[in-house]
C-alpha cells in the first residue's frame, strides 16, 4: 500500500496541536508548577503513541482499503500503541525533564504519586485521538466510495445514452437507403459502402466514452459524405475547427444529433435545401459548440423538433459535466436554425 506522507504530517500536527491543549489544562489546573515539564511529557507521549498507531496500520493488509485494520487487529494496534507510546514517550520526558533541570535527579515521591493521573490521561487521550482519526478515516472512505458510485452512474447512463444514439442514426441512415434501392440502386450502392466504410471507422471510437475535437469534426465529415449521396447539391457544409481545439476532448457522437436534427427538419423540408456550418470556438472558460442551418427554421417545422437531438446533447453534457452545462435551440436572423452546445473547457 502507498503511504501518503502528506496526511501523516497533517495527522502528527494535528496530535501535537492535541497534545499541547492537554499539557496547557494541566497547566491551568496547577498554575504553581512550572509549564515545561507537561508540554515535554504530552507531547513526547503523544508523538510516539501517533508514530506507533500511524506507521503501524500501513503494515495490516486489511488496512488497504479503509486505512485502518480491520476487526481485532485495529483494536489491538490502538491499545499497544497507547501503551508503547505511554512508556517511550514517558521515559524520554523523564529524563529530559531531569537534563533542563525541571525535576532533580533520582526518586521523587510527589511525581510518582501523579503515575496514576498520567496513565489516565494518556489512555482517554489516545482513544479519543485514535476514534478521531478512524472516523475521519472511515469518512474519506465512504466519500470516496460515494464518489466512485456515482462516477460508476455518471459512466453507465453515459453508455446507455451512446446505445441510444448509434441505432438512432443507423435506422435514419438504413431509412434512406431503402428509399434509394428503390428509386436510383447505383446511389444506393454508393451509399452503402460509404455506410460500411463510415461503421468501420466509427467502431473503434465509439468504445471510448470521448475522444478529441477533431475526431468528432472527422466524424462528421464522413457523415455529411454519407447524406450527401441521397440528397445530392440540396446538402451543402461546413466544417469549422480552429487548431488550438482540435485535441480538445469531448463525449464522441455528441455533435451528430445536432446534425441529424438539421438536416431532417430542416433542409429536408425546403425544396432547394440548404447549408449546415458546424463550429467551435472558445469563450472565457467555456467550450462553445455551434450547429447553424440555412433550412426552414423553427416555424416550418413540427413542434417536436428538437426532439431526439437536442435531448440527447443535453443528457450527455450533463452526465459528462455536471449542471456547468447549458444548450439552446433558436431560430437564426437570416432564416434557418442555431443549435449552441455550451460545457467547460479543459486546457
Amino acid at each position: 500500500m502507498k503511504t501518503d506522507w502528506h496526511s501523516k504530517l497533517q495527522r502528527m500536527l494535528q496530535v501535537w496541536a492535541f497534545s499541547l491543549v492537554i499539557a496547557t489544562i494541566l497547566y491551568a489546573f496547577q498554575p504553581e508548577k512550572p509549564y515545561g515539564p507537561p508540554v515535554v511529557y504530552s507531547i513526547l507521549i503523544g508523538t510516539f503513541t501517533w508514530a506507533i498507531i500511524d506507521l503501524g496500520r500501513d503494515l495490516f493488509p486489511s488496512s488497504a482499503e479503509t486505512g485502518w485494520p480491520q476487526g481485532i487487529a485495529g483494536l489491538g494496534l490502538v491499545l499497544g500503541g497507547i501503551a508503547g507510546g505511554y512508556f517511550l514517550g514517558f521515559l524520554i520526558a523523564d529524563k529530559l525533564c531531569v537534563f533542563f533541570q525541571f525535576y532533580p535527579a533520582g526518586p521523587a515521591p510527589e511525581r510518582e504519586g501523579q503515575l496514576r493521573l498520567s496513565i489516565l490521561i494518556s489512555g482517554l487521550a489516545g482513544i479519543a485521538g485514535s476514534y478521531y482519526f478512524y472516523s475521519r478515516s472511515k469518512s474519506a472512505y465512504l466519500q470516496r466510495k460515494m464518489t466512485e458510485a456515482t462516477n460508476h452512474a455518471s459512466e453507465a447512463r453515459l453508455k446507455l445514452l451512446e446505445t441510444q444514439l448509434e441505432p438512432h442514426m443507423l435506422f435514419n441512415t438504413l431509412a434512406n437507403l431503402r428509399v434509394l434501392i428503390a428509386t436510383d440502386p447505383q446511389r444506393a450502392q454508393v451509399m452503402l459502402d460509404h455506410m460500411i466504410a463510415y461503421l468501420r471507422a466509427t467502431l473503434g471510437a465509439s468504445l471510448s466514452a470521448t475522444h478529441t475535437l477533431q475526431a468528432e469534426f472527422d466524424r462528421l465529415r464522413d457523415y455529411f459524405e454519407l447524406m450527401a449521396i441521397r440528397m445530392g447539391p440540396r446538402l451543402r457544409y461546413t466544417l469549422e475547427l480552429p487548431p488550438e481545439l482540435a485535441q480538445h476532448p469531448v463525449p464522441t457522437l455528441l455533435l451528430q444529433p445536432l446534425v441529424e436534427n438539421s438536416i431532417k427538419h430542416g433542409l429536408e423540408p425546403k425544396v432547394e435545401g440548404g447549408r449546415i456550418t458546424v463550429s467551435a470556438r472558445h469563450e472565457g472558460d467555456a467550450l462553445v459548440l455551434e450547429v447553424l442551418d440555412t433550412g426552414v427554421g423553427l416555424a416550418g417545422t413540427d413542434e417536436d423538433r428538437p426532439g431526439f437531438g437536442v435531448a440527447q446533447v443535453r443528457e450527455r453534457l450533463a452526465s459528462t459535466y455536471g449542471t456547468s452545462t447549458a444548450i439552446e435551440l433558436v431560430a437564426n436572423g437570416s432564416g434557418g436554425t442555431r443549435a449552441t452546445a455550451r460545457f467547460p473547457y479543459k486546457s
